[in-house]
């Protein structure tokens, strides 16, 4: 299943992308951002958000296995 940036359409999330959606919006969100709409709806940048996905891989959150 491809899933598509529900704001600018780029296809194929990787799974970091979709757990960081999840972790930070909701385990049953059903529409998910790429990384620079991410970081635009939250406004942040998408170094902070490469930062957090480390952190959330560090803290051994399921979303990211």
């Amino acid at each position: 299943m491809k899933i598509c940036c529900v704001a600018c359409f780029k296809e194929n999330l990787n799974k970091d992308t979709i757990a960081l959606n999840k972790k930070l919006l909701g385990k049953n969100i059903e529409k998910y951002y790429c990384l620079d709409c991410l970081a635009g709806f939250l406004n942040v940048t998408v170094d902070e958000l490469l930062e957090k996905i480390e952190e959330f891989k560090e803290e051994g959150c399921e979303l990211f296995k």
